[in-house]
């Protein structure tokens, strides 16, 4: 019996949510630690850093978790999967650059909108470049 196409799709949006979730509270976690730990005045910056760690979470669980039918190399994906999150981390950043420090507004809220914005596109640039 064969399985429609949808059904693929729809698990891999249901990985890619928790793949999210995991790497979006690691990125928050280092985010308010860099923030509240070590006093960063800058939230962009922050950020900045903090997206280090986000992004080795969700490249780990993009690879082995939500896209494992992909037939490319690791490096090959690493290469990709890291220039095109240099560009969303950069984007995040300067969301949170604008709606907190130049708009005062509470940084939580600013990384919500940022991460919003990431996740549409970050998962079409994932399944339909990185791991395709």
């Amino acid at each position: 019996m064969s399985v429609p196409r949808n059904v693929g799709l729809r698990d891999q949006i249901v990985r890619y949510f928790i793949n999210g979730v995991i790497a979006t509270a690691i990125h928050f976690c280092a985010l308010t630690f860099n923030i509240e730990v070590l006093a960063m005045q800058s939230a962009g910056i922050a950020n900045g850093l903090a997206a280090v760690f986000g992004i080795a979470a969700s490249f780990l669980g993009s690879r082995y978790f939500v896209f494992r039918g992909s037939s490319r190399g690791v490096v090959r994906q690493g290469a990709l999967f890291v220039s095109i999150y240099a560009g969303i981390a950069l984007l995040h950043s300067l969301v949170l650059y604008v709606w907190t420090d130049r708009l005062v507004l509470d940084y939580r809220v600013g990384f919500l909108v940022a991460t919003s914005m990431q996740i549409v596109i970050s998962f079409v640039a994932n399944k339909f470049v990185v791991f395709k």
